[in-house]
């Protein structure tokens, strides 16, 4: 068995050729619901700079970018591009390129990284590449938001509980926010320190 590779930007091209959605992101209830819950589980209602990795064809950016002065967005895979750039026209302080993970993170600030079902298409190495760039992006107190799915994907370098473990155990982000459910986990992290606030302490209350 060969050794466990990043799935490269030739793979996602490939899906993209044969399927406008590959991952059904563009219509069914699942997706929709998904997208309000990542929204909802954002700690604060409005955020200054964010970065999406893995944006496909821009479907959560839309929602992103109404709770954003600024929005970076970046996949793969160029028809994702193209779709977002579409999808995302006209909206002021929204910026869609191409640009692969680790090594095209954009330059910081950012209060807000949102990895959704991305980290996975990683390998070891990758991952804690793109954990270290995001942050050292992240603002003190800055949030990152990550969601993946939890049933099993034999196909990827690894599965999504692994992914959120290893977040787990990075001593410079801390945990505020856990969902669980039985396709998918969502946990947000603040980059510590100083010291990580729950939503209510974000608001003041005590």
């Amino acid at each position: 068995m060969g050794a466990v590779v990043s799935l490269s930007s030739a793979y996602f091209d490939d899906l993209y050729a044969r399927d406008a959605d590959p991952w059904g992101i563009e219509a069914g209830w699942y997706e929709e619901r998904r997208r309000a819950v990542v929204l909802a589980a954002l700690p604060r209602p409005r955020y200054a700079r964010a970065f999406e990795p893995g944006c496909a064809s821009g479907a959560l950016s839309v929602g992103l970018a109404e709770r954003c002065d600024e929005l970076v967005c970046r996949d793969a895979a160029d028809r994702a591009v193209a779709a977002a750039r579409a999808r995302l026209a006209g909206r002021r302080g929204v910026d869609v390129a191409r640009g692969e993970l680790p090594g095209e993170v954009p330059a910081g600030p950012f209060d807000l990284v949102v990895a959704s079902e991305v980290a996975y298409y990683l390998d070891a190495d990758d991952r804690a590449a793109c954990w270290d760039a995001v942050e050292e992006r992240l603002v003190p107190g800055g949030h990152l938001l990550a969601v993946h799915w939890l049933r099993a994907a034999p196909e990827y370098p690894v599965e999504g509980p692994a992914v959120h473990d290893e977040l787990a155990a990075r001593p410079g982000l801390a945990r505020t926010v856990r969902h669980d459910e039985a396709d998918f986990r969502l946990e947000v992290y603040a980059r510590v320190p100083p010291p990580a606030r729950s939503v209510a302490e974000e608001t003041g209350l005590r």
